[in-house]
């Protein structure tokens, strides 16, 4: 009876081998391919995913909003004073200047305040830190990666 019992084992243990054998070759050959089996869908919260107008924006902010009227007469001094928002989250990112940078990622982090549940930053504080961000290049470039971050880990 013992015989008969290993006898009927050995089959499923060669099998139960060969699939966990299978699954190691397969996560090795894959492994080539970073992030293939986990890539998460993001960027609903970039600048980019704001300037192209896949989602309607929200009624706080319209895009024809302009930069100085929502940002205050501080922001109207280093910007366009007639430059909208969505101007602003569309702004090539080419440019040089870290002042144009921290501007288009405190317009995403703005309308993300107002459209996303659970982002890590209110409507005042964003605009807060922008006029605060505005004292140096620095300054600039340090809060623009904050806001880039927050906007990029956001869904």
């Amino acid at each position: 009876m013992k015989m008969e019992s290993s006898a009927s084992l050995s089959p499923l243990v060669l099998i139960l081998f060969l699939s966990c054998f299978a699954v190691t070759a397969t996560a090795a050959q894959t492994q080539w391919r970073p992030g293939f089996l986990y890539t998460r869908s993001r960027g609903r919260c970039t600048p980019q995913y704001w300037g192209s107008r896949k989602e309607a924006w929200p009624r706080m902010v319209p895009q024809t909003s302009t930069v100085a009227k929502v940002f205050g007469s501080r922001a109207s001094e280093r910007f366009r004073s007639d430059m909208t928002l969505l101007e602003a989250t569309a702004q090539d990112e080419g440019v040089e200047n870290v002042f144009n940078g921290l501007l288009k990622q405190t317009s995403a982090a703005l309308i993300n305040s107002y459209a996303r549940k659970g982002f890590p930053y209110s409507a005042w504080e964003v605009k807060t830190l922008l006029i605060q961000a505005l004292v140096s290049e620095e300054a600039a470039a340090l809060q623009a990666k904050h806001f880039s971050i927050a906007n990029e880990a956001c869904n």
